[in-house]
């Protein structure tokens, strides 16, 4: 997949092109169908796949301080994107002048003068241009006169729930990581680097990972969870995978002030600092509280690994 940041900077002879436009944060079960439905009518026109992103999310543009939870950070989303088959990735930079743009000015500018698309496909609710002034059928008037057809992806539901980014952030923020993850169509993953904490765990015998996560990243409530954690990818190119117990919160029991993303990796010893690694959520265990002695934390803790490897089995 070729990749390239603003709109006019798409690669020399590119040629037409099937282009999907959104923020796409998750690529979840939702962006899946749309991304691959353009990827299999690109294919079957005999051209180019192109999905359009932004960078940053446009919300936080139009209303400063409104950035929503961050589901996938950039370089994560580009992997999963490239993972259905995409021939393009192209990030726009959505700066202040860039919102401002008309609906019929990003149509010329972004979808006929760089990307020549020959079909844009887009899902129901899809709206575009300044202050969100175009829709579909705006789209597809333009798409007449401007040498391009719109197509429509199809919805992707359950139970009568439309998957969405925002519903994942809902799921994400009241600890529901099963629906989450059902949703996405894997566990929702974490990512950062491992910062050295008060190593208040491995005094306890329970060395854990503090993760340094993304200041938008969508961190699910205080509790412990069942999870992966995802290391660097060894010599075969994959990224290993330890069975971990996750806590997130203040550490109430030693009155700790400072909310803090940390896992154990079980049957694992060694050096973790200044790694960047992944956590993944599989199910929530149970919620935080104040122990009244350590022997009583401990004890949990010890509950709490025999219940990871459960969930995880």
């Amino acid at each position: 997949m070729e990749r390239w940041r603003g709109h006019d900077r798409t690669p020399d002879g590119w040629g037409r092109s099937v282009v999907t436009i959104g923020v796409f944060d998750g690529v979840h079960r939702g962006h899946q169908a749309t991304i691959a439905y353009a990827v299999r009518r690109a294919r079957e026109l005999g051209v180019r796949s192109v999905v359009v992103t932004f960078d940053p999310h446009p919300a936080e543009v139009v209303r400063p301080g409104s950035h929503p939870a961050m589901l996938t950070e950039p370089s994560r989303k580009a992997e999963l994107i490239e993972g259905i088959g995409v021939d393009g990735l192209c990030v726009v930079p959505f700066t202040p002048e860039f919102s401002r743009l008309s609906a019929e000015a990003f149509v010329h500018d972004v979808l006929v003068e760089h990307l020549h698309a020959t079909l844009v496909v887009v899902g129901s609710n899809f709206r575009f241009g300044h202050r969100a002034a175009g829709d579909v059928t705006l789209l597809e008037r333009l798409g007449r006169t401007s040498g391009f057809t719109v197509e429509e992806a199809p919805l992707v539901s359950t139970d009568g729930t439309v998957f969405s980014s925002t519903y994942i952030r809902s799921c994400i923020a009241a600890g529901d990581v099963g629906a989450a993850a059902a949703a996405l169509g894997r566990p929702h993953r974490l990512e950062g680097v491992v910062v050295r904490g008060d190593q208040r765990g491995r005094e306890l015998g329970f060395p854990t990972a503090n993760l340094d996560c993304h200041r938008y990243a969508a961190v699910p409530p205080d509790g412990v969870y069942a999870g992966w954690l995802l290391r660097a990818p060894g010599r075969g190119g994959e990224r290993r995978r330890l069975e971990a117990a996750i806590s997130i919160g203040t550490n109430p029991t030693f009155s700790g002030r400072d909310r803090r993303v940390e896992a154990h990796a079980l049957d694992f010893s060694g050096d973790l600092y200044g790694e960047r690694m992944g956590l993944e959520f599989v199910g929530h265990l149970r919620e935080q509280y104040r122990f009244d002695s350590v022997d009583a934390l401990i004890t949990q803790m010890n509950k709490d690994v025999v219940r990871t490897r459960q969930v995880l089995a």
